[in-house]
C-alpha cells in the first residue's frame, strides 16, 4: 500500500500516544495503518470521522474519533498497568496494548465513508449493509501494512465479531476499554441522544 505523507503526518499529530510504543517498527506501522485506512475513504484525517461507535449511533457532544482512539489506548494501558502492579505473574506487552488501543478502529474510515454507506443502503441485497464492518476491514488494513497478527487480532476481535473467537489478553483489555468508553459517555450524558 502506498502511504500518503500528508495524511500520515496528520495521523502522527492526531495520535501522540503512539510515541509511547517503544518498538519503533510497530509505532511506524501504526501510523502507516491509519494513513492507509484513511486513504481508502473520503476522510483524510482521523478527526473527520464521525465521533461515534458505529454509523448511525449517537456521536459525542464534544471530541473527535481521535479522542476516542487516544482514550481507549490510555484506558487499556491503565488496565494493564493496574494488573501488572497487582499481580507479579501478569505478563502483557505494553507496546501491544498501546498499539492495539490505537488500532482497534482501523476500519472505521471505510465503514463510515458516506459513499460506501449510500451504496450499501441503496441495495443491501447485493452488498449487505454494511458490506464489511470496521473490525473486519481493520484486520485487512493491519495485515496489509505489516502490523503483527496480534494487533490485527485486536482490531478484529474487540467488537461483536470477537464473540466468535477466543480473544487474546490484549484483545480482551482493549475490548473492555472500548466498551467502557462508550457506556460511560452514554451514562454521563456526553453523547448526542
Amino acid at each position: 500500500m502506498e502511504i500518503d505523507k500528508k495524511i500520515r503526518d496528520g495521523v502522527i499529530k492526531a495520535l501522540p500516544e503512539a510515541k509511547l510504543i517503544s518498538d519503533r517498527e510497530i509505532r511506524e506501522k501504526v501510523y502507516d495503518a491509519w494513513a492507509a485506512s484513511l486513504a481508502t475513504s473520503g476522510y483524510k484525517k482521523i478527526e473527520g470521522i464521525p465521533a461515534s461507535g458505529n454509523p448511525g449511533t449517537p456521536e459525542m457532544k464534544t471530541g473527535t474519533q481521535a479522542d476516542h482512539l487516544r482514550s481507549v489506548a490510555r484506558l487499556s494501558a491503565a488496565i494493564a498497568k493496574e494488573f501488572k502492579d497487582t499481580f507479579p505473574q501478569f505478563n502483557v506487552d505494553m507496546d501491544e496494548v498501546i498499539a492495539g488501543g490505537l488500532c482497534h478502529d482501523l476500519g472505521k474510515p471505510f465503514e463510515f465513508d458516506a459513499a460506501h454507506q449510500e451504496r450499501w443502503k441503496s441495495d443491501p441485497r447485493v452488498t449487505g449493509w454494511p458490506s464489511i464492518r470496521h473490525p473486519v476491514y481493520g484486520v485487512h488494513i493491519a495485515l496489509s501494512v505489516g502490523l503483527p497478527e496480534k494487533i490485527a487480532h485486536v482490531a478484529g476481535a474487540r467488537s461483536m465479531e470477537g464473540e466468535n473467537v477466543r480473544r487474546s489478553l490484549v484483545g480482551t483489555i482493549v475490548h473492555y476499554a472500548d466498551y467502557t468508553f462508550w457506556r460511560i459517555l452514554e451514562t454521563a450524558g456526553v453523547l448526542k441522544i
